[in-house]
């Protein structure tokens, strides 16, 4: 087994951007999502007196289809992501894909009323 004294020690000297490098391996290597183990965490611990779920502050504004008016939601899609013609295209025809990710939610219903407009069909998680 390690010394998890010294791991600790070598974990501390690590800068911001070698940490951010760090989590990335961990989470192909173990196949995991950081924000899905820490999400899991309180869960595991808990037992009878878990506390009430949180409000979920953060939402992701999923493009479901193009519901037939593709060059409308294209130039909507363009006009929030600032993506050029052809990203947006791309992200258009790959339906179903995340518009914005980690949105207020006055931001996430303010998008989906845009795209709505436009013509599309919208999700937000």
């Amino acid at each position: 087994m390690a010394d998890l004294n010294a791991l600790v020690d070598q974990l501390s000297e690590l800068t911001v951007l070698e940490a951010a490098d760090l989590s990335k391996l961990l989470e192909e290597k173990w196949g995991v999502s950081a924000a899905a183990a820490v999400a899991a965490a309180p869960a595991a611990g808990g037992g009878a007196a878990a506390p009430a779920a949180e409000e979920q502050t953060e939402f992701d504004v999923i493009l479901t289809g193009d519901g037939g008016k593709k060059i409308n939601v294209i130039k909507e899609v363009r006009a929030i992501t600032a993506l050029g013609l052809t990203e947006a295209k791309t992200l258009v025809e790959s339906a179903p894909k995340a518009i914005k990710e980690g949105v207020s939610k006055d931001e996430a219903a303010k998008i989906k009323a845009q795209l709505e407009a436009a013509g599309a069909t919208v999700e937000i998680k």
